[in-house]
């Protein structure tokens, strides 16, 4: 320590207790402290109320605004679903209207359209509510709309499925029990969501479909299906025979269960579907149960063979048969020719020989 510093040290005086002691307000100081407060508060006191007042009034009404339309779309959907089933009142309608099916999509419209309700209402309340306190909401807005344009960026493949799924419910494509061809898969619907949905195949497998990857859906189990039999007899079959044989085996499969219930219409001989040089085609056709096109027609063949065969119609069709020769057939009348070119002293095949490349010159 150098010599002023130490002399400084020792010149200035020792604080005594009594100054580091710190000082009692009096009652002075808190009666003016008090004063401020009180005043700062009768100053501010109606701005609180107001803002108060404000937010309040703002939860009140988005509370309200929300179950109003969470009613009103609950009681749309109801709507619907009557009217549906009033137009659909026929015996038709009532096997093609599923209550089950239809009640799942009403919930899962009603669930769409109410979530996405109450998050705008109560997304603007909560909006309004910040804005009463006077907090500044651009620089917020900035950025919810900076991080919506990269997460629509990153993410457009699962809001295009999410688009998809809500447009497929609403139209009603398809629903959980229907047979569908959605193009990349098909199968069995099994379960129906938002973003993917689940198709039970021929074989067992489960396909998982993204709603916006799907182009065109062809829905096997809505309205009605169709089950169509080619017969091919000889071309010189009686056409009438033929005829009353199909007419009896239509009549007697409609009349017998199950099959009176999986057929919705009577099995119709359409006629000739196309005329060949040794056969002909007939068409048989009738409209089914929806998904049960494919049992029909396995039955309808086997009838149809076995009243052809009582009847003694042949079907043809398909690879000629190979007949076996008789015993006391030439078994060398089927061989070609010899050939001149098989003998190799033959002047042909002398000819067609190649000539001998000469040999180099030395």
């Amino acid at each position: 320590m150098s010599l002023s510093a130490a002399l400084l040290a020792a010149a200035s005086p020792t604080p005594s207790p009594s100054e580091t002691t710190p000082a009692v307000p009096s009652l002075e100081d808190a009666q003016e402290s008090a004063t401020n407060a009180a005043s700062w508060v009768e100053q501010n006191w109606s701005t609180w109320l107001a803002i108060s007042l404000r937010v309040l009034l703002i939860l009140v009404i988005a509370a309200v605004l929300r179950v109003a339309v969470r009613r009103a779309i609950t009681k749309l959907i109801d709507r619907m679903n009557r009217s549906v089933q009033s137009v659909d009142g026929s015996s038709l309608g009532g096997l093609l209207v599923n209550v089950e099916r239809r009640r799942q999509r009403s919930q899962a419209i009603g669930s769409v359209l109410r979530s996405v309700a109450s998050f705008l209402i109560l997304g603007t309340a909560a909006l309004m509510v910040l804005g009463t306190f006077e907090i500044n909401l651009a620089p917020l807005l900035a950025s919810a709309g900076v991080a919506g344009v990269a997460i629509g960026f990153g993410a457009r493949n699962l809001v295009t499925d999410f688009l998809s799924g809500v447009f497929m419910i609403l139209e009603d494509q398809y629903g959980v029990g229907d047979t569908i061809d959605a193009g990349v898969a098909s199968g069995e619907v099994i379960e129906v969501g938002l973003r993917v949905t689940k198709l039970r195949g021929d074989n067992g497998e489960i396909w998982y479909v993204r709603n916006g990857e799907v182009k065109r859906i062809g829905n096997l189990s809505q309205g009605w299906a169709t089950a169509g039999v080619d017969v091919t007899v000889r071309a010189d079959e009686d056409l009438d025979k033929v005829r009353r044989t199909l007419n009896e085996v239509a009549e007697k499969m409609s009349k017998e269960e199950p099959w009176n219930e999986l057929l919705w219409g009577p099995i119709e001989v359409l006629g000739l579907d196309s005329v060949l040089l040794d056969s002909m085609v007939v068409r048989v056709s009738a409209k089914t149960m929806p998904g049960k096109a494919l049992t029909v027609e396995r039955e309808l063949r086997w009838r149809i063979k076995r009243a052809f065969d009582a009847a003694d119609i042949p079907i043809v069709g398909g690879p000629p048969l190979l007949t076996e020769a008789p015993a006391d057939a030439d078994p060398t009348a089927g061989m070609a020719a010899p050939s001149a070119y098989s003998n190799t002293a033959s002047p042909q095949a002398q000819a067609a020989t190649p000539l001998t490349p000469p040999s180099p010159t030395k």
